[in-house]
């Protein structure tokens, strides 16, 4: 005998939030807790950050701005070098913010002020598989270099851990930015980030903001700027030259005749 049954649909963010919980079948934090010690530029859900240090291939940089735009990362800490490569990030490089820290000390310490916990993506004893969401509110993921993993004064900064199961017997890890990506993306479902609306097949894409500062380089801080310019008039009273960070003399970047932006 037939019975008529309305179809049940579900949201698939929803669906995919649901199985998620299943393996472990612990207790994780209503929406509302979520929010708790979150700032509002996600509409008050959870923000997302990246560190970037030691990594060594540089164009790997590149294509995880594509993956952090794609899955709503905040900003992203690039600590040591200034420059990077955006080769592979397909435009994305612009929609993504990006900060620079001199040391993952000062990285925290910043992060630390956001109430931000850092989570290490790396396979050690107390990570936690990262279907089970082990979240709690902001959270920078900090991933480990691409042939020698997390060093001892990364693992010393992180809060937690966490790893992606893996099922088949080919390989003995990930490629850095297919981990940051899984990583990312079980964040965003977690956090219940909007799904971007779809233009045909394809995600809709913003329009580029205006670029500000040289392409490829983190940019300059005002305060970090501000005090590089008070040192260089001090050294000038003394009739003294300054180094500068990139290793010459003279005027600083972004002033006319300086570094700048190749044209």
């Amino acid at each position: 005998m037939e019975t008529n049954r309305e179809p049940v649909i579900r949201d698939t963010q929803t669906f995919i939030a649901d199985k998620a919980r299943e393996p472990s079948g612990e207790f994780e934090p209503s929406l509302e807790e979520r929010r708790v010690g979150s700032s509002s530029s996600h509409g008050g859900l959870p923000e997302c950050y990246v560190i970037v240090h030691n990594v060594a291939k540089r164009h790997n940089i590149g294509m995880l701005l594509r993956s952090a735009t794609a899955f709503n990362v905040h900003q992203i800490l690039v600590v040591g070098r200034r420059d990077f490569s955006a080769f592979g990030s397909h435009g994305a490089a612009d929609h993504v913010s990006l900060k620079h820290f001199n040391s993952l000390t000062d990285a925290k310490t910043y992060l630390q002020e956001r109430d931000c916990s850092i989570c290490g993506v790396e396979i050690v004893d107390n990570a936690r598989p990262i279907q089970s969401h082990p979240f709690s509110g902001n959270t920078a993921f900090l991933l480990g270099n691409e042939g020698t993993g997390l060093s001892p004064t990364e693992l010393a900064v992180c809060d937690s851990f966490v790893y992606i199961p893996q099922h088949g017997p080919g390989t003995a890890s990930l490629n850095v930015i297919v981990a940051a990506s899984i990583v990312l993306h079980h964040f965003a479902v977690w956090a219940r980030y909007p799904v971007r609306e779809r233009e045909g097949a394809k995600f809709s894409v913003a329009a580029r903001p205006m670029r500000r500062g040289p392409r490829n380089r983190c940019p300059e801080d005002p305060a970090e700027l501000a005090a590089r310019r008070e040192r260089r008039q001090e050294a000038a009273d003394g009739d003294t030259w300054q180094d500068m960070e990139d290793g010459s003399l003279g005027l600083l970047e972004g002033e006319e005749g300086g570094v700048g932006e190749a044209r």
